[in-house]
């Protein structure tokens, strides 16, 4: 039996490698949300949100916005959107502006703790006749960092590289930041930036077994 298709909704080449690892054989397709936009649209209305309620609005966003450009002819069973953030100190941190909006967050969280939070949003795109649902599930997983202590020069030289800038809090478990990374509490998968076991209990809400996406 072939197996359902899955559409990821995120141009992260962790959260696609984390996927095929797991033996998933995601599409990809970017989604055009404009994250600030959506996020200032959403406190107008519900005022601050937490983090995690970040992470899931803005992974409902890039899902929906994607669903939106597909055509009814197009295979896509199902289809995931996911965001990351960092929360410390009660502040909610994305990915940095710049080198030295970096450099001041690595110097905040060296030697201290934050939470990672993924939100998942899955929709069902499958007719009725195959098993859909219609579906639209979500949920965000949440996951306790300790950042090692680095010294200035540590985090120069990290900053240097330029992957602090392209990923949510300034730091990767899966690349060059993973030495800085000193101990994690709870799914690490999750801040690689998509929780295999929640992702797994989301496909089960919609009747979607882990390894019908294996074929």
């Amino acid at each position: 039996m072939p197996a359902l298709t899955l559409l990821l909704a995120s141009s992260s080449p962790a959260r696609l490698a984390t996927l095929r690892s797991a033996g998933v054989e995601p599409r990809v397709r970017v989604s055009a949300v404009d994250e600030v936009a959506a996020l200032a649209a959403a406190e107008q209305v519900h005022g601050p949100l937490a983090a995690a309620d970040v992470a899931l609005l803005l992974a409902r966003a890039k899902a929906e916005d994607v669903v939106t450009t597909l055509g009814q002819d197009d295979d896509a069973d199902l289809v995931l959107g996911c965001d990351s953030v960092l929360e410390l100190d009660g502040e909610v941190h994305g990915r940095p502006a710049d080198a030295a909006e970096a450099t001041e967050r690595w110097r905040r969280m060296r030697g201290r703790s934050g939470v990672l939070h993924t939100g998942h949003w899955l929709v069902d795109r499958r007719a009725p006749e195959e098993g859909g649902s219609g579906g639209l599930v979500g949920a965000t997983a949440s996951t306790t960092v300790h950042f090692a202590t680095l010294d200035d020069a540590e985090i120069a030289a990290y900053v240097a590289t330029g992957e602090p800038l392209r990923v949510a809090g300034s730091f990767t478990l899966d690349g060059l930041g993973a030495p800085y990374v000193a101990a994690v509490e709870g799914d690490p998968s999750n801040v690689v930036g998509v929780s295999l076991a929640l992702l797994r209990e989301l496909l089960r809400d919609l009747g979607v077994a882990w390894h019908d996406l294996r074929g």
